[in-house]
């Protein structure tokens, strides 16, 4: 399930995250005080942290009552790709305020707004229904 899933944020939120570069300096991590030490799971880019993070902002319009499925299934699919975080959710979210993280997620949400509501839909649809 998890590699359909990627597939499909790859498909849908990433299809111009190619032009990026991982950014992943532990040196400057260290260097930098706002920078926050993530482990994301071996082969885990930036562009797919940022692509699970910006679902949590586009598919509660798209989820509805669902809402609670939701956030359980987007849980379990953040705690997959960040199993080393004790807290992965707070963990992203830290990440998505540092400044080195802010292009990955700028890219995820012109990706997500280029690929419309259908195919957000489906991708939402595919969270609420995540098994680890």
């Amino acid at each position: 399930m998890k590699n359909t899933f990627l597939k499909s944020i790859s498909a849908v939120l990433l299809a111009a995250s190619c032009s990026f570069i991982s950014v992943t300096h532990a040196a400057e991590a260290k260097d930098l005080s706002e920078n926050i030490e993530v482990t994301p799971q071996e082969g885990i880019t930036q562009e797919e942290l940022a692509a699970i993070r910006v679902l949590q902002e586009i598919c509660p319009k798209f989820v509805g009552k669902e809402k609670s499925e939701f956030d359980a299934g987007y849980a379990r699919l953040v705690k997959d790709y960040m199993p080393n975080e004790k807290n992965p959710e707070d963990a992203l979210n830290r990440l998505s305020k540092q400044k080195d993280f802010q292009k990955f997620l700028k890219q995820a949400r012109d990706d997500a707004k280029n690929a419309g509501d259908e195919q957000n839909r489906e991708v939402c649809a595919d969270v609420k229904s995540y098994k680890s």
